[in-house]
């Protein structure tokens, strides 16, 4: 029995078995499409390959388009062809990659930014495709298997799979026999909508609450092909001095909280974004003196195989493995028995949910664009406009946390100056997190702990412990001038000059380097 018919255990499904090629024709320019996968592991490969292929033969550039709604950002070979053919019209609600970020940011792709859990929700609610019932055309989905009940096993990822089966019209499966089986590895709970949506009853992160298959509905299956793409996955991001630092001031920052009572001396249960910093952070994890530690976040970087190969991690809860393709994914294949079993992949309106979140008191720890003096956060638009990635699930950890942690370098290069941009600035060019939802900023410069203070005394701290020193006169003279401006107004509670409060932004735009003279706005905007 070949590998496919072992996976495909579901006999009714076999007569739907054919080549990617030939899914084509169920395609049509305009549908509304759900895909699994998220950031970047999980995704199918085969039939947006093909499609992508189908495009670039026949000259369809912008004339087979369609509406992608994805748990978070795929690989590249996919998603990001896909926009290089001129192939995406609508993007929700996370992107990676050169070409989709262009067409984002041209106005060629249409794109919408959404808290990831209720991204997951909403769209079961049908919220995104409202003019047509709410319901998805097809859900394009990779399993690992099919059991005899037609139940999907998923991959590496959960993502939104549990809506897209719920709401799409037709589903593709792609069996994926060029990975392991994953079976067994993840925790399904299909949630209903109001009012009969049941609690999410996690009490730990190695909580069960579900099952290990999402079940569906056999008869919208129109296809199954197999694939052997391996995940792309997500380069790792090496670690420097900055990250470094930043990690040290975070591991000081909880012991001190242990030694104060307001934290167990094994934590509590970790949630980390992506890159170097959060590499750092859980590097030092793996090398310092917690123990029995916990993990419930939305990605599993390769630095999390670190911290379980230091026998300090007892269990970790994600949405995806988002390994690097080269070691990551090698090495957790190559060690399954050790990794596998203390592993939990759950759908994105669980892993992400604010329920468990707060139930378990998560420590979110969470890399923005910027910060500014008050202890607001930008994670998504660059000068305010440009989109990178989108907010992801930053928000959803970070509002619903015990302890909200954000962190950033003090600053970044521009092309003519090594610190010409200051990653702390008087007021955010946009804002994702408030000042209501963070407790704790930190810079390679040290870390201010917000918890308490009005917030001229955030400010104050924020500058004294966070701006690079670079910047800290400048920044020491607009609070100065805000705060004595705005209570001579009686209007002092925040202090800002609204004509100065974005000079720093502006000089960047017109000088490539935030390092004004002054705050004269008299003569030149820019001077």
């Amino acid at each position: 029995m070949s590998e496919m018919l072992k996976r495909v255990r579901c006999k009714s499904l076999h007569s739907k078995i054919m080549s990617a090629e030939d899914t084509i024709p169920f395609f049509k320019s305009g549908m509304n499409l759900g895909w699994s996968g998220f950031t970047p592991a999980g995704y199918p490969k085969a039939v947006p390959i093909a499609l992508a292929e189908h495009v670039e033969k026949n000259g369809l550039q912008g004339k087979m388009k369609f509406n992608l709604f994805i748990g978070a950002s795929v690989g590249a070979e996919t998603e990001d062809r896909w926009a290089k053919l001129d192939m995406v019209d609508r993007r929700w609600p996370y992107q990676t990659g050169k070409n989709i970020q262009e067409g984002i940011n041209t106005g060629r792709i249409r794109m919408g930014d959404k808290h990831l859990s209720m991204f997951a929700q909403d769209l079961k609610y049908g919220f995104y495709t409202k003019d047509v019932g709410g319901s998805l055309d097809i859900g394009v989905i990779e399993v690992s298997a099919v059991n005899e009940d037609g139940g999907l096993a998923l991959t590496t990822s959960c993502g939104v799979v549990a809506e897209i089966v719920s709401i799409a019209d037709k589903l593709i499966l792609e069996v994926n026999t060029g990975e392991p089986s994953f079976e067994g590895m993840h925790d399904i709970l299909m949630l209903e909508n109001p009012p009969n949506r049941q609690p999410i009853l996690i009490n730990k992160a190695s909580d069960r609450i579900g099952t290990p298959y999402v079940p569906i509905d056999l008869s919208k299956v129109i296809a199954v092909v197999e694939s052997k793409h391996r995940d792309k996955g997500r380069a790792f991001t090496e670690m420097d001095a900055s990250s470094d630092a930043i990690a040290g001031h975070i591991m000081d920052f909880y012991h001190s909280e242990v030694k104060a009572g307001r934290l167990p001396k094994n934590l509590l249960p970790i949630q980390s974004g992506v890159g170097s910093i959060a590499n750092a952070v859980i590097g030092g994890l793996a090398k310092g003196d917690f123990y029995n530690l916990t993990v419930f976040t939305e990605v599993l970087q390769d630095t999390m195989l670190d911290l379980f190969d230091s026998g300090k991690l007892d269990f970790a809860s994600s949405c995806s493995l988002s390994l690097s393709e080269d070691p990551g994914f090698p090495r957790f294949f190559a060690n399954w028995d050790k990794y596998a079993s203390k592993i939990i992949l759950r759908p994105l309106s669980i892993s992400n949910a604010p329920e468990p979140i707060r139930r378990l008191g998560c420590l979110a720890m969470n890399t923005p664009v910027e910060i500014d003096i008050y202890a607001h956060a930008n994670s998504t638009l660059v000068g305010g406009t440009r989109m990178i990635n989108g907010l992801g699930g930053s928000g959803d950890f970070l509002r619903n946390a015990y302890i909200s942690v954000v962190h950033t370098p003090s600053t970044r290069p521009t092309k003519t100056d090594p610190l010409g941009i200051s990653c702390v600035v008087p007021h955010c060019s946009h804002i994702d997190h408030t000042e209501h939802d963070l407790d704790v900023m930190v810079t390679e410069r040290g870390l201010a702990d917000v918890r308490g203070l009005s917030p001229r005394d955030r400010a104050k701290v924020i500058i004294d412990k966070c701006v690079h020193p670079e910047y800290q006169p400048i920044m020491r003279e607009y609070l100065e001038m805000a705060t004595i401006d705005c209570l001579k107004k009686k209007t002092g509670h925040e202090p800002q000059l609204w004509d100065r409060a974005f000079k720093m932004q502006l000089n960047l735009q017109k000088n490539g380097t935030m390092r004004i003279k002054n705050w004269d706005m008299k003569v030149d905007l820019c001077e």
